[in-house]
């Protein structure tokens, strides 16, 4: 035990002093991927060393490489922060170390994820009796649901997939939205259904339902799948959900909704309009570790049907212990997993369904104050609406935008990243992070402003 405390307390150290240096430190990091490997020393030793001085070298060798991705300025990716009772729950995770395959064996995480899954359901307003399983992540959550999905309309045809596999069997077709995040098209390679057929979409990367209808229409009637989204990853759109779902009901389609981050809308009475409609869908894919702000490793799979997705994700095992009433297993692609539900419960209970409302306010609030002072510089145009917590914007050319995106990460206040939408530069805002002030939204303007001028 000794080892073991000297190595914990040498780790509490070392995080209470990068906590505290977010609100004051550069964003990006200082230090390149060669100079870290030079102070973690490239040799594997021939000995043991102690625990807590392995601690130490780790923390003192990668802190200067790190990106201070939890700070309130981290605007470059839609990945949040870390909530401080989901932060202290993972620690819990680690500490306790258990087994999160099936209620016999840890009755403790299966209550958890139980009950973090019916508040969930409630606070999205999704159908309370869907399943819940906790993946890795929004890839892995939009996989998840798509298998129960491509599982579900073959079995309509009479084949079974989980006996005979894909070859041979009918063709299901995949349709989506031209914007939809690339996360969709990974998830339909791995399931060996490949590129959707794309859906044309309007500026802002909304579906057309008129278009689905049609495209529905023109193409083979079979075993459909189609993806909507919550949340375009450089506008913040939504897809208009009644339309869109009554399109694929048409046909019988599966409907999914990939909602990485903007299904968390639906927590909100001021945001939920977003998300009307959403619930009449088959299945829906979110990351707790965006817009809830638990930490990484910790995406949502929910299934309308929970016997489809214990169809395409549970398993048997002789030595497994499995209950009658299900276990986590049977919602997930994995065995062996980090009690992802315990940060979850975690922030719901810390955030309670006010502080969750208000947490999805605060966010697109700041979009907002990005949108109002990019907009008032000039030569900036902001060319998204800002109806959730994205911003894009250009500063004239492509060749101009770029010079402001280098200037911006050298100045280190904030990281904002650039993209390309509708073939052109943009620099694009997620604003993700729980711990983001309106100072912090200040000081970043005012680093975009000295990046603009000197660009």
């Amino acid at each position: 035990m000794d080892a073991r405390e000297a190595a914990l307390r040498q780790a509490y150290g070392h995080a209470l002093r990068w906590l505290a240096s977010l609100s004051e430190r550069r964003v990006p990091a200082d230090a390149s991927v060669e100079e870290v490997v030079r102070a973690l020393g490239a040799v594997l030793p021939d000995g043991p060393s102690a625990p807590a001085a392995t601690v130490d070298l780790l923390a003192t060798a990668c802190e200067p490489g790190l990106t201070a991705f939890p700070s309130g300025r981290f605007y470059g990716f839609v990945v949040g922060g870390t909530e401080p009772a989901a932060l202290a729950a993972d620690w819990l995770v680690s500490a306790w170390d258990q087994n999160a395959v099936m209620r016999a064996a840890s009755p403790a995480y299966a209550a958890v994820e139980e009950i973090a899954g019916a508040w969930l359901l409630d606070l999205l307003d999704l159908p309370r009796d869907s399943a819940v399983g906790f993946t890795t992540g929004a890839t892995m959550a939009n996989f998840t649901c798509l298998a129960a999905g491509r599982d579900a309309v073959l079995r309509r045809t009479g084949w079974n997939v989980t006996h005979d596999g894909l070859a041979g069997g009918p063709a299901v077709r995949v349709l989506a939205g031209a914007d939809r995040h690339m996360a969709v098209d990974l998830a339909l390679r791995y399931l060996g259904l490949g590129t959707p057929e794309l859906v044309p979409a309007d500026a802002q990367g909304r579906i057309g339902p008129e278009a689905l209808r049609h495209a529905l229409a023109a193409g083979e009637q079979g075993p459909t799948l189609v993806v909507l989204q919550a949340g375009d990853i450089h506008s913040g759109a939504f897809d208009p959900f009644p339309e869109a779902i009554r399109a694929a009901r048409e046909t019988g389609a599966w409907v999914h909704v990939d909602g990485a981050f903007g299904l968390w809308a639906a927590a909100s009475p001021q945001y939920a309009h977003l998300t009307a409609g959403c619930a009449d869908a088959d299945s829906w894919a979110t990351d707790a570790h965006k817009t809830l702000n638990v930490p990484y490793d910790c995406g949502l799979a929910v299934v309308r049907d929970p016997s489809a997705l214990r169809a395409a994700m549970g398993l048997r095992g002789d030595y497994l212990i499995q209950h009658e009433q299900g276990d986590p297993v049977d919602k997930v692609p994995e065995l062996s997993r980090r009690g992802r539900a315990f940060p979850v419960w975690a922030a719901l209970r810390s955030l309670g369904r006010s502080g969750v409302a208000d947490l999805v306010d605060r966010l697109c609030g700041h979009a907002r104050a990005f949108a109002t002072g990019i907009a008032a510089i000039e030569g900036a145009t902001v060319l998204n609406e800002v109806t959730f917590t994205q911003v894009c914007a250009s500063f004239g050319d492509d060749a101009r935008t770029e010079r402001v995106l280098a200037r911006l990460l050298d100045d280190g206040t904030a990281w904002i990243s650039g993209s390309t939408w509708h073939g052109r530069r943009v620099m694009r805002i997620s604003v993700s992070n729980w711990s983001t002030t309106d100072d912090d939204v200040r000081r970043a303007l005012d680093a975009i402003r000295r990046a603009s001028s000197a660009a």
